[in-house]
């Protein structure tokens, strides 16, 4: 059996049923539900748990950096587009405190053939308060399901 990362994305389809992040038949993970936001983006709406702690009372790192991979993730998958994470850097600004709604975002800037560069944020409650957490990325396209722009298009910023 080969282990290639495309033939398992991109040749089992579309069924993410057991993603720890958005997967709804995961009885384990977050089960958060994504929608798109405008024409390169995703969005979703999360309140921390105390099961997902790493300190008494804040949201582990490890979660704070998935919930911004995720974002970026569906970016990609609502523009038609299935990939994976190829480099990422994270900024944690502030604690999540456990309890606490968050405003997670996702979206793409720009794409140079397979790789697509990329943002992400967590901010409280809504969309434009205090910055939490923010991610830059470089997405690696496994399958472009919709035509491809020309090589190094500058998409609009969200």
């Amino acid at each position: 059996m080969k282990d290639d990362i495309r033939d398992l994305v991109v040749n089992l389809g579309n069924n993410t049923d057991q993603c720890y992040v958005c997967g709804k038949a995961n009885k384990n993970g977050l089960r958060i539900p994504f929608l798109r936001d405008g024409e390169h983006g995703a969005k979703a709406q999360y309140t921390s748990r105390i099961e997902h702690d790493g300190w008494p009372g804040v949201l582990h790192g490890g979660i704070t950096f998935a919930l911004m991979d995720e974002a970026l993730a569906w970016a990609l998958f609502f523009q038609g587009i299935r990939g994976v994470t190829a480099r990422a850097e994270a900024n944690f600004k502030r604690p999540i405190r456990t309890g606490t709604p968050v405003a997670i975002r996702g979206w793409t800037i720009a794409r140079r053939k397979q790789l697509i560069t990329a943002r992400a944020e967590i901010r409280s409650g809504e969309p434009n308060a205090e910055l939490m957490a923010e991610m830059e990325a470089t997405m690696f396209v496994l399958a472009d399901d919709k035509p491809k722009p020309e090589p190094d298009t500058q998409l609009t910023a969200s």
